[in-house]
């Protein structure tokens, strides 16, 4: 009997175990989405410093963004129509994130530095792939 009880009890434990991983990872996830909300919404804030904003770019999509506009980024950003706002959707797959802010659909990476954009200022359309105003290669 004794052994029947100790297998129920720990079978109880090891379900136990399992649910409180599910809570740590579901409280990873939550704080991913606020990490990358949070990326989002500085980056697409057209109050904030222009340098600031650029160091929120990935690597790659900062060097394509600057060779697109053959200027710095610090001056180029301030010319691309951003329309900011609070997050209204956030998926985070992976090293992956998209999020949606009102009428704008930015997508990030997550770099050794934290959450990056790599293309912001997006618009769906359709089945092909979204127009960007900023994107990487």
């Amino acid at each position: 009997m004794r052994r029947r009880m100790s297998g129920v009890l720990g079978r109880w434990a090891t379900l136990g175990g399992g649910g409180v991983l599910v809570l740590v990872l579901a409280g990873c996830s939550s704080a991913s989405e606020q990490d990358v909300a949070g990326v989002a919404t500085a980056f697409e804030n057209p109050a904030g410093d222009p340098q600031a904003r650029c160091d929120l770019l990935a690597p790659a999509t900062l060097a394509t963004f600057e060779t697109d506009a053959s200027a710095p980024c610090s001056e180029a950003i301030v010319q691309v129509p951003l329309t900011g706002g609070e997050a209204t959707g956030v998926e985070v797959w992976g090293g992956d994130a998209q999020v949606r802010l009102g009428g704008d659909t930015l997508f990030l990476t997550e770099t050794h530095a934290g959450w990056r954009v790599t293309a912001a200022g997006c618009e769906p359309r359709g089945e092909a792939p979204y127009h960007c105003e900023v994107e990487g290669p």
